[in-house]
């Protein structure tokens, strides 16, 4: 497909202007400025175009076809530099989505073949030192900046190949930001913020691109700077921030040879070596539950980590899981571990309009029945948004310890 930027009914290849443009250059675009290169490109992009489109648009179109000829993401490389887009999701050479202001929607661009796009993927493998090709058909990684990038290759993605950059969060939002966007009510605010002074261990759980690593952040705010705080994550995402005694660590895949990689669970083991007050696990999602739950359960008060799911009820369930899939323990010395290790779930959505909203709080009750029991404190009304439920927090003995029950009803 070569028409790939379109102005009602009229389609425009920027692939076919960006030949042009190589045309008129004859070769020596290697010896000329950006500037120069972007005069070009407005030249011919006028001489093209001009009677057919608004100058806005011919500017944007005198853009998009610049960053073809010189931009290490081609076509893509506004989206990469806006700063309200949040995500940008290629599905193929002419099917390319984006995130803005919590919105998805379809861009009117297109990359002119499969295999533009494929060099654009290898591009960014490189910067990290990954291979992308048939041998080594997925690419997940972390860029300079901070975003994560995820692609496969098209012998295995069946409508081409596909790129997925959840880009990094410059601006980090606090707790102030979520009460005034109405995603956490401010008793709510309070509550998790003097639990996670005091030492509980807290569970953030929710689906895909609900604000579950944000959320955490946010609270990891509440940590006090006294203490000694280890941080491990799969691909480094997370921005604690203020806490000078702080080790960060992440995870390493095997090289091309198979060798060298690091998974989560042999961070969270030399992690208790370090001596951490609290361990924070970016999130969790195999193996390495075994290990969290048990630096969760033998000391290390006031851990954080989150997990992928629909509920509260959701993640316990997964959990256990992860849990027994991994151990091989029964399914009741799982459940009791897990009622003794966290003591506090938080359950994010991701709601149509594109808001992150906490819909849960749950206090773990311990066990009743042989099932991990647990007492609701705030949930979600869709006409006044998280309202307490009136129960009291039951297990007050990290308050006590801290001097800091007076701080809660």
């Amino acid at each position: 497909m070569r028409s790939n930027w379109q102005q009602g009914n009229a389609k425009i290849s920027v692939y076919d202007l960006a030949q042009q443009v190589r045309d008129r250059m004859s070769g020596s675009s290697a010896n000329l400025t950006d500037g120069q290169v972007e005069e070009e490109c407005e030249r011919v992009v006028l001489a093209s175009c001009e009677g057919i489109a608004s100058y806005r648009r011919l500017a944007e179109l005198v853009r998009f076809v610049f960053c073809a000829l010189r931009c290490e993401l081609e076509i893509l490389q506004d989206m990469a530099d806006d700063p309200d887009v949040t995500e940008i999701m290629v599905n193929g050479p002419d099917s390319i989505f984006l995130e803005r202001g919590g919105k998805t929607v379809r861009a009117d661009l297109s990359f002119e073949t499969e295999e533009r796009l494929t060099r654009v993927i290898q591009r960014l493998a490189a910067r990290v030192g990954r291979e992308m090709n048939e041998l080594h058909p997925i690419v997940d990684a972390r860029l300079s900046d901070g975003s994560r990038v995820n692609a496969v290759h098209g012998s295995i993605a069946i409508g081409g190949p596909a790129l997925t950059i959840r880009k990094f969060n410059r601006s980090r939002m606090t707790m102030d930001d979520l009460i005034a966007q109405g995603d956490i009510s401010r008793e709510a605010a309070e509550l998790l913020q003097v639990l996670t002074a005091a030492g509980y261990n807290i569970f953030i759980s929710g689906g895909t691109s609900s604000g579950k690593t944000t959320f955490l952040n946010i609270l990891s705010d509440a940590i006090p700077r006294t203490e000694r705080v280890v941080v491990i994550e799969d691909s480094a995402e997370l921005q604690i921030r203020g806490i000078p005694n702080l080790v960060r660590m992440e995870a390493r895949s095997a090289n091309a040879q198979g060798r060298g990689a690091i998974a989560i669970r042999d961070l969270i083991r030399t992690s208790l070596r370090q001596r951490p007050d609290r361990v924070i696990v970016g999130e969790v999602r195999g193996e390495e539950v075994v290990d969290m739950l048990a630096a969760m359960s033998t000391g290390h008060d006031g851990s954080l980590s989150t997990g992928h799911a629909n509920s509260v009820q959701g993640m316990i369930g997964r959990l256990e899981t992860l849990h027994i899939t991994s151990s091989g323990f029964p399914a009741a010395s799982v459940r009791a571990q897990i009622a003794e290790a966290i003591d506090l779930y938080v359950h994010l959505t991701r709601t149509p309009d594109g808001h992150r909203r906490v819909v849960e709080i749950c206090e773990s009750a311990g066990m009743r029945d042989g099932e991990i029991a647990l007492n609701p404190l705030f949930v979600y009304d869709p006409r006044q948004g998280l309202v307490s439920t009136g129960n009291a927090l039951q297990s007050r003995g990290k308050l006590q310890l801290r001097g800091m029950e007076g701080r809660i009803p």
